[in-house]
């Protein structure tokens, strides 16, 4: 598409009718950023009406180049970019924020041209280098646009989206900070220091373009130089002011995120209107060429490899030992690791499929949000690491909720029990990060069958989910054919004259077992239930074995005690007359030790178990 001057004045006059919608709809709804869209307005202009390539009838169609609103506190201005293109109505934009509208006033993905929530800044670029990556992988042609604000800049997740896209060479991902001086509260950082900011991204290994992001004819220079392949990312330092063309607000502090009103409105929009050049200038659509990528169809996943009463084995190595085959049998399948392959055994995918293994490093909030990019791109990933560290993630899990992503999430190493590294190193509120995030699938399997059969289980279900697993090695309770289900728990021992239920998970279903044995012997029995589902719970079997013997509950769980499987069983039981729960966790901060002895001190080993259910008895 040649640049002409009739293009550059329609360009202009586009921009001018994004401030003025932006404008319009903000002040109609009383609340919104209309400066924090103003300062951006030619550089969506001319992204949606130059460069990009999108059929402007099919927003989610799989060949359209990529757009993230990083900035989701300018939604307004990305709404009347698809006004502006014809699909949505100039009208209905007046219903922005409106409890009836999905024009919310951050994107939401209920809109098919959003694919993941943002307002949560920084973590657009860390999307865009999973969809840029992956991209890569299926040899499509298409690029990603991700849009920041220079403020968004000090977050890290930022940086370690910017490390990753240069060692993975994505010249594909071509990131715009809108460089408008003002944060929220005061100026941002480095202000307008341009040279500053570019050599901050070309420290990182980008190709950095600096540009005076009101000069359209500079900003489509910038795109056609960044859309060239080099090697590298590009990124668009466009030096803009907030609130510009407006003058009682461009530059001006205290303007953030307030919507102009009566006199105010009329004045903006006067100064706005004033500045239409005129052009008749005929947009037309730059409309992408098919993609002819399809993955091959999924081939049935093979029967977990384990004997009932075989070799004993840790989950982590059966999520890895199951990652790989599902890997060979769905090459939708990727995986987002940091660093610690070898301990979280994802280096099996590698040994398989290398191509789909990709490394973020230490950086566990870019392995999380760009494994949610690959998700919005028809993947299936898979990002793990030890189970203390994904907390480093966890608003990206939060916006993983949010956003309703595909998101499969693999804690390993969680508990005390993983020994003598210590408290540093145990995830102790993993389950609790994700259990209480809507529409999270979380399981927790107890030995190699069962996690064998989790992975199969979330990488088959649509949406979040998040698998537990743990260090050592523990016994195999579950034959092959074993049947397991979301949402469904298993009861391992069980006989018609129990007196108590012991509910465990993970490395506690064999205390719990230990302690059944235990009091057995004095003539007790107590029925093991193996919770598995942490997330939906299986409410029903838990009410019934809780009165199969007579009330009495004991939960156990290598956790600490909010957030985690004795919650879970409390809110399965909530409103049952005649229930008694005990909940047995980790309440202290732990310290280094062989797990059997971490397990007695700090109160969830049989033992303890056993104490439990003799004072419930009384």
């Amino acid at each position: 598409m040649p640049v002409t001057p009739e293009m550059l004045a329609g360009l202009k006059d586009k921009a001018t009718q994004l401030r003025i919608d932006s404008v319009r709809s903000t002040s109609a709804a009383g609340s919104g950023h209309p400066t924090t869209c103003a300062s951006a307005a030619e550089l969506m202009s001319a992204l949606f009406f130059k460069t990009m390539r999108y059929d402007p009838q099919n927003p989610a169609d799989p060949a359209n180049d990529i757009f993230i609103l990083s900035k989701g506190h300018a939604a307004p201005i990305l709404y009347a970019a698809w006004a502006e293109a014809g699909y949505l109505k100039r009208e209905d934009l007046l219903n922005l924020r409106k409890i009836d509208s999905d024009l919310e006033g951050h994107p939401p993905v209920t809109l098919p041209f959003v694919d993941v929530a943002t307002g949560s800044l920084g973590q657009g670029l860390p999307v865009g280098v999973g969809m840029a990556a992956v991209a890569k992988l299926d040899k499509r042609d298409q690029r990603i646009f991700v849009l920041m604000g220079d403020g968004e800049t000090a977050e890290g997740s930022v940086w370690e989206a910017a490390s990753m896209a240069s060692y993975d060479k994505l010249d594909n991902l071509i990131a715009i900070v809108d460089v408008n001086r003002l944060g929220q509260s005061r100026a941002t950082m480095l202000e307008h220091d341009m040279a500053a900011h570019k050599a901050r991204w070309e420290a990182f290994g980008w190709h950095a373009i600096v540009v005076d992001g009101h000069d359209m004819e500079a900003v489509v220079a910038a795109f056609d130089e960044a859309i060239t392949p080099s090697g590298k990312p590009a990124v668009i330092l466009a030096k803009t002011f907030k609130g510009r063309g407006i003058p009682f607000a461009e530059d001006h502090e205290d303007w953030h995120g307030k919507a102009f009103t009566g006199d105010k409105e009329t004045e903006a929009l006067a100064a706005l209107e004033s500045q239409f050049v005129g052009s008749d200038w005929q947009w037309q659509p730059n409309l992408p060429a098919k993609s002819t990528y399809a993955p091959a169809p999924p081939q049935p996943m093979p029967a977990p490899p384990y004997a009932l009463g075989g070799k004993e084995v840790a989950t982590r190595e059966a999520f890895g030992a199951a990652l790989a085959a599902i890997g060979k049998a769905d090459e939708r399948v990727v995986v987002f690791d940091a660093d610690v392959g070898n301990s979280t055994y994802t280096l099996k995918l590698k040994d398989v499929a290398p191509e789909r293994f990709f490394q973020s490093f230490i950086a566990e909030q870019v392995m999380v949000g760009a494994a949610m990019g690959a998700g919005c791109r028809g993947k299936i990933p898979f990002a793990s690491s030890f189970a203390c560290f994904l907390t480093r993630a966890a608003d990206f899990v939060r916006m993983g909720a949010i956003s309703k992503a595909n998101l499969k999430l693999v804690g390993t190493h969680a508990g005390i029990s993983i020994g003598e590294d210590g408290p540093s190193q145990m995830g102790l509120e993993d389950l609790s990060m994700t259990a209480c995030e809507p529409g999270y699938t979380v399981l927790y399997p107890s030995d190699a069958t069962s996690a064998w059969r989790a992975i199969e289980l979330v990488a088959g279900t649509h949406g979040p989910a998040y698998v537990r697993t743990s260090r050592p090695k523990t016994p195999i309770v579950y034959g092959p054919d074993e049947p397991f289900e979301i949402g469904k728990a298993k009861v391992v021992r069980q006989s018609d004259a129990d007196q108590a239920v012991v509910v465990g998970a993970g490395v506690t279903l064999f205390e719990a077992l230990k302690a059944a044995d235990a009091l057995a012997a004095e003539g007790v029995a107590v029925r093991v239930v193996d919770l598995f589902s942490i997330q939906p719970v299986d409410q029903e079997l838990l009410i019934a074995s809780a009165k199969a013997a007579g009330g009495k509950v004991v939960t156990v769980e290598d956790h600490f005690p909010h957030g985690g499987v004795g919650d879970a069983v409390l809110g399965a039981l909530a409103g049952e007359t005649g229930v008694q729960v005990v909940k047995l966790a980790v309440r202290q901060i732990a310290r280094s030790g062989q797990p059997d002895e971490l397990l007695d001190k700090y109160g969830i080993s049989a033992p303890h178990i056993v104490t439990a259910v003799k004072s419930l008895l009384g």
